[in-house]
């Protein structure tokens, strides 16, 4: 329990068009890294191209290696569980939420405690978002609020407030002042970083907004849902151009999909994404026509 894995496929498989997979045979061992949490893991997420972060049930945050498959750093600091973990990427600057109702930002080659403090939520942070050059930060809370903050000064720059807008999950579009957010209610919204008002509001779902993602070139959004018994569970593909409409939607988790991801993009690869779900599977699909595999 708490160890974070690399697990790299012993087979390769070949996907067919009536559902079945045939196995190609092993080709490569699989990278287990040793453990840094003492609990369950949380979150983790992207710091540099072989580098990722990631926050634990023990309060802690660690800084992985994927090439040595070691653990660098861990930092002890909150109170209480970490909730999310983030970074601007090929940063040096860590963040993290807790259930303590706060956030802390860490230096990836500074002291084992954080170098700033962001107090300011009720209850606990669901939320974190930090803009592409790390001068600022934005979170939210189940407190039904969004706040940007100075990551130099620790001062907080903005705080709105929204009925019942109990934040799931913040993602900043590349290139752009504006900051994404699901929540329990249902509705996916688009603020405006520089006034910290919403500029655009999604159609409203039929279930609660998990997750969100936006891809790398900033013309596209996803979005999960939660789900049971085969209803809901569903991500969504955004347009965040200008008519920001529904593109398609992903269905073939059984519970509800707490997690979305656009995948790096080959050469040779169709653009796709990834989800991940309480019915205990990974499904990577085509992005544009909705297929699976």
């Amino acid at each position: 329990m708490g160890k974070l894995q690399s697990k790299t496929s012993f087979h390769t498989s070949q996907y067919r068009a009536n559902g079945s997979v045939e196995e190609m045979g092993p080709v490569r061992a699989v990278q287990q890294h040793g453990p840094a949490h003492t609990d369950a893991v949380t979150s983790v997420a992207a710091l540099k191209p072989d580098l990722c972060v990631s926050g634990g049930r023990d309060k802690s945050v660690a800084v992985w290696s994927w090439r040595s498959g070691a653990a660098l750093r861990r930092f002890i600091g909150h109170k209480r569980e970490v909730t999310k973990v983030t970074s601007a990427l090929d940063s040096n600057r860590v963040f993290s939420a807790s259930r303590d109702k706060t956030v802390m930002m860490w230096e990836l080659h500074g002291t084992s405690g954080p170098s700033q403090h962001f107090p300011g939520h009720d209850l606990v942070v669901t939320g974190l978002a930090v803009s592409p050059d790390a001068s600022q930060l934005c979170t939210g809370s189940r407190d039904n609020t969004v706040c940007k903050w100075d990551t130099e000064t620790g001062e907080c720059l903005g705080r709105a407030a929204i009925s019942r807008n109990l934040v799931t999950h913040l993602c900043w579009v590349p290139g752009e002042p504006y900051v994404i957010q699901t929540s329990e209610d249902k509705t996916i919204r688009m603020w405006d970083s520089r006034e910290l008002q919403v500029a655009h509001t999604f159609p409203a779902k039929r279930h609660i907004q998990t997750c969100c993602d936006v891809s790398l070139d900033g013309r596209y959004c996803l979005s999960s849902s939660s789900g049971s018994a085969g209803e809901g569970g569903e991500a969504t593909l955004w347009d965040l151009r200008q008519t920001r409409n529904q593109v398609c939607e992903y269905k073939g988790h059984f519970q509800t999909t707490t997690s979305c991801v656009f995948l790096p993009r080959g050469p040779a690869l169709v653009p796709s994404i990834a989800t991940s779900s309480y019915d205990s599977t990974v499904k990577v699909w085509d992005r544009d026509t909705g297929g699976r595999g």
